[in-house]
């Protein structure tokens, strides 16, 4: 039976994405899990592969169009055969009567019919066309192209976005990518250059755009967020976690774990192995309020942050109650290096029951996370840093000592997750980082 190939929903507040690059033609064999099409959002870009084996035999969506999740953007036919395309050939052959003298109309049915129901129209060859039709249709076609690609050039939603912050046309940069796609490195790059004077416009200054309506997905995002704002009672508290017990761990045996394992010792797996724990010892911060009822969730999924070039993505790190320290710093890292090469599943993007976000990544304090729905709790990561800090020793002396220290804020939804059952969890948290004894690996 054939099987429709849907454009998936890479997270839960991306409701849209554009195909950039199909991987396979009409008519080619493609296997499961083989890389069909690549898409782009304005979170990530990613290569999505065929959800089953067989040919495609249709392509609904062309490259360069949006569409929303779930649309049927291609149909793959396990049992398709060369029977349909003879037939259709032949079908297709009895039509030379159509543009005798010059048959553009004939070639474009043809194509057209041959894109639409994912069947291969029998060859036009050059004998079948009058040599003045044939310059006629090169010209024709080649204008058509270079008026289409002048008015709308090939970009993605990125890097339209870039362009539309900045005020600026972007029909004069040259693009790099695939069929002279514009990438983002390319637009900045052109951004880069106006402002250092190396380029001018080549196109007349824009007066101020005028107030615009929000596109359906920062509609839907917005919506999104204050839905959570609505549904849930935040609440926040903030604790101050000495880090150099752990700083220490890893400055001593990042060689040698990275040498040993192949991974990259980071502070994400100390970090989500120290939730993991808390959670474990107060699920009610792992649970869900649905239709007046807790719902506790069976497993940890912690949903973790990765930044990216153009964008930034949540991955989900599923069991992690279960796994080892190096499992997880081995699932952080797999996650991370596939986001940034487009390789994510999109079940590896949903599913979360519990967040960290790394608010801190560009050196802030800390940040007031918003939850995301319908989990209950998330924790922000602040900045890493030394600082001055009271010490007292074991006779009751006190002395300042420089310490890492690091913040982190946990937003909660009290309806559901008292006060103290977030110092409880944060108590925990604090005590395994700032006592670490457990193996790494």
């Amino acid at each position: 039976m054939p099987t429709d190939v849907i454009m998936p929903q890479m997270g839960e507040s991306i409701f849209e994405g554009t195909i950039t690059k199909w991987l396979k033609k009409v008519g080619d064999r493609v296997e499961k899990d083989e890389p069909l099409f690549e898409i782009s959002t304005d979170k990530v870009d990613a290569e999505i592969p065929s959800p089953v084996a067989g040919v495609l035999t249709e392509i609904k969506v062309a490259q360069g169009v949006t569409v929303e999740v779930n649309t049927v953007v291609a149909v793959i036919d396990g049992a398709a055969s060369v029977a349909v395309e003879a037939q259709t050939a032949e079908k297709l052959g009895d039509s030379d009567e159509i543009g005798r003298e010059c048959p553009s109309a004939a070639k474009a049915g043809a194509d057209s019919v041959g894109l639409i129901r994912g069947l291969n129209p029998p060859p036009l060859t050059e004998s079948s066309f009058p040599a003045a039709c044939l310059a006629a249709e090169e010209i024709s076609s080649a204008q058509i192209s270079t008026d289409k690609a002048a008015r709308h050039p090939r970009s993605s939603p990125l890097v339209r976005r870039i362009a539309k912050e900045n005020n600026l046309d972007i029909r004069p940069i040259s693009g790099t990518g695939s069929q002279g796609r514009i990438t983002k490195e390319d637009i900045l790059r052109y951004l880069a250059d106006l402002g250092s004077g190396s380029a001018a416009p080549q196109a007349p200054l824009a007066p101020p755009a005028a107030p615009q309506p929000l596109t359906k997905m920062r509609a839907i995002i917005a919506q999104r967020m204050m839905e959570s704002k609505q549904i849930s009672a935040h609440a926040h508290t903030v604790y101050k976690v000495d880090m150099t017990r752990v700083v220490r761990l890893r400055q001593r045996e990042k060689t040698r774990f990275e040498q040993q394992h192949g991974v990259k010792l980071t502070y994400m797996p100390f970090i989500a192995a120290a939730a993991a724990q808390a959670l474990r010892n107060f699920p009610i911060l792992n649970a869900s309020l649905k239709d007046g009822f807790i719902h506790y969730h069976p497993n940890i999924n912690l949903g973790i942050a990765v930044s990216l070039e153009w964008g930034l993505i949540v991955p989900v790190v599923r069991h992690a109650e279960t796994q080892s320290f190096l499992s997880l710093a081995r699932s952080i890292a797999d996650l991370a290096a596939r986001a940034r090469s487009k390789k994510l599943l999109p079940d590896e993007v949903q599913g979360g029951t519990f967040t960290l976000t790394n608010s801190g990544v560009y050196g802030g304090e800390f940040g007031t996370p918003i939850i995301n729905q319908p989990e209950s709790a998330i924790l922000a990561i602040g900045g890493l840093r030394k600082e001055p800090v009271v010490v007292t020793d074991e006779d009751g002396n006190d002395s300042i000592a420089i310490r890492s220290v690091q913040y982190f804020c946990l937003g909660f939804d009290h309806r559901l997750i008292d006060g103290a059952d977030s110092g409880k969890f944060m108590v925990e948290f604090k005590r395994t980082l700032e006592e670490w004894d457990e193996e790494i690996g």
